[in-house]
């Protein structure tokens, strides 16, 4: 829009060019300076200077564009009757032909009269759908905003898709500004069209997996009244499986027969097999790594398979170097679209102070997914250990029948800013040897996170943990069942497994119950370095509840290198007192690892 400048006070900003640009560009709004910056980001001409644009051509085609991209930013404002005036070298650039060669700009003025705000005269929408939730804005004597009636119209149109009606849209609708009264009439008229059922699944790209395994993954909801949520119910079980990498699911342009739509999957396959591998160092738990192997698609329906290995305590103090393998099958989709099947196997020798044990396990249960933040997981096991520890030579065997539930709003779990975990975890278990007792072991793992300041410069992260043993004895389970505290998991400062409790023979060991608490003051100190300020505390008891006798802390500084796979952590940390029976470090440790510690 072109007219004549009026004369008021203005914001002014002037940016200085390199000579072989123009001299200047002079950007004026009468009004607030709220208005002046909004009216900045939306114009070409200033993104032009940001970037050091020379060529008087892309200027020129800048400054002409500029005419309907700050009409719609003063729209948005609910500025209905504006002023605006852009010249290059003092004339109008609504009247320069684009096809003009300029040899060179000297100068470029936008001036900008805004105008009052228009309040709306009229707000009308409809019909609408039962329990449509209009924008608050949108009503009489509220500011006419663009952005208001385009929110009213999407409001309205989701409205009837949640209750069925796929192609539901605008239809007639009339938005007149009142130039004389500065007030804005608005009158929107919405078609919901027919209700809608859903037709068929189109899969294109799927020659990985198996149609008709996509199809029970998918969970299609064939001939149910159409809503949305379906549709992204289908692509999160797609994406689940993690055999593609890319899922988009595409509504059919028309209805077909009695008013069904067909929906399109265009699926793009991963390479079907992947391997990685973790390294994780303290100073007295030495260095442990860790490798896995996965295959994404092992029998062509999304079978997924996979192998870890680790190696821990090598060049460290806790007694002698551990070793562990696992293999773990899953099938998704057996019984319901939200279960995954899954078997899972475990050989490992645990070499600690304590003790020594070598275990075996084998677990069948499935993985039920009830949303993105919610899992559930149950079955049904065998646990075989052998320990040696300063009571002699001990095999405790069991059944076992774990099941847990985790809840995970965190937005990404390697860096959390917000949201919320928490893992429960409560495995009954049944002695099927005289040396073994039958009873449950109960853990929890809550954290949360709070980010403040400048985009979230500081974030305070807390962490409670802990454990029980009930109905059985401690010299009833295997000792890796039972809690310790003390190390980069539990306590920094504090030597690995450094708290556990005494038998009644003299033996040491982990206890019946365990609780745990860590805090972590993060601060952002530039774009890729943060540092760390944390207190752990941590308390072992003999009995399922612990008493809070046998206690202790550390406490540390930690520096965060920000890099693409993560933050990489170095934390560095000294005890605050334990029990005088405990061999603590009594010194300094290091840990380091990817991802920030909770």
């Amino acid at each position: 829009m072109k007219g004549r400048f009026l004369g008021a006070s203005f914001a002014a900003v002037c940016l200085a060019l390199p000579a072989s640009a123009f001299e200047n560009l002079s950007f004026q709004v009468a009004g607030s300076e709220n208005l002046t910056e909004d009216l900045r980001r939306a114009s070409l001409l200033v993104a032009a200077v940001n970037e050091d644009v020379t060529d008087p051509a892309e200027l020129l085609a800048a400054a002409r564009a500029d005419y309907g991209r700050l009409v719609g930013a003063l729209y948005a404002d609910g500025r209905y009757g504006p002023v605006i005036n852009i010249t290059v070298n003092g004339t109008e650039a609504a009247d320069i032909s684009p096809l003009t060669r300029l040899g060179s700009i000297q100068s470029v003025n936008v001036r900008v009269q805004p105008g009052p705000v228009y309040a709306f005269s009229t707000a009308e929408i409809g019909p609408l759908a039962p329990e449509t939730e209009l924008p608050d804005g949108f009503r009489v004597g509220r500011p006419g905003e663009s952005g208001v009636i385009r929110d009213a119209a999407q409001a309205a149109v989701l409205g009837w898709r949640q209750v069925g009606h796929a192609k539901a849209d605008i239809g007639d609708q009339s938005v007149v500004a009142q130039h004389e009264e500065n007030r804005l009439a608005a009158q929107i008229g919405v078609a919901p069209g027919p209700l809608v059922r859903f037709g068929d699944l189109i899969l294109t790209g799927q020659e990985a997996v198996r149609p008709e395994r996509l199809r029970a993954i998918a969970g299609f909801p064939t001939g149910d009244i159409y809503s949305p949520e379906d549709i992204d119910d289908v692509a999160r079980r797609l994406r689940r499986t993690q055999v593609f990498s890319a899922v988009a699911l595409t509504e059919a342009e028309t209805l077909g027969p009695n008013d069904t739509l067909d929906v399109d999957a265009n699926l793009v396959a991963f390479p079907p097999r992947r391997i990685g591998f973790g390294a994780e160092i303290s100073t007295v738990e030495g260095l442990t790594l860790t490798s896995y192997w996965i295959h994404r698609n092992l029998f062509g329906g999304a079978e997924r398979l996979r192998l870890d290995g680790e190696v821990s305590g090598l060049g460290g103090g806790t007694g002698g170097i551990d070793y562990s393998f696992g293999a773990r099958f899953e099938r998704p989709a057996t019984f319901a679209p939200e279960n995954t099947f899954f078997a899972e196997a475990l050989a490992a020798r645990f070499d600690e102070e304590d003790y020594v044990s070598d275990t075996v396990s084998l677990t069948l249960g499935i993985q039920r997914y009830v949303n993105d933040q919610i899992e559930i997981e149950y079955g049904l096991g065998y646990r075989f250990s052998s320990v040696e520890d300063d009571a002699g030579e001990t095999e405790y065997s069991m059944l076992i029948a774990p099941l847990s539930a985790t809840y995970d709003s965190r937005e990404d779990p390697l860096d959390a800013k917000g949201g919320y975990y928490l893992d429960l975890t409560a495995t009954p278990f049944l002695g099927v040897n005289e040396q073994t007792g039958s009873g449950g072991r109960v853990t929890y793992d809550a954290r949360t996170y709070l980010s403040f300041g400048e985009d979230d410069r500081f974030t305070l992260a807390g962490r409670v943990q802990g454990g029980s043993i009930l109905g059985a004895e401690l010299d009833e389970v295997p000792n890796e069942y039972r809690f310790y505290s003390g190390g980069g998991g539990s306590v920094r400062g504090q030597g690995y497994q450094s708290l556990g409790v005494f038998l009644d023979n003299g033996v040491r060991s982990g206890g019946a119950s365990y609780a745990g608490f860590q805090s972590e003051l993060r601060a952002g100190v530039t774009e890729r370095i943060g540092v760390v300020g944390f207190y752990d505390y941590g308390t072992v008891g003999f009995d399922s509840f612990p008493d809070g006798d046998r206690n202790h802390a550390g406490a540390g500084v930690g520096v965060r290198y920000l890099s693409p796979i993560g933050p990489i952590r170095l934390d560095i940390a000294t005890p605050l007192g334990g029990p005088d029976d405990e061999d603590e470090s009594g010194g300094v440790e290091v840990y380091v690892g990817i991802g920030q510690a909770f």
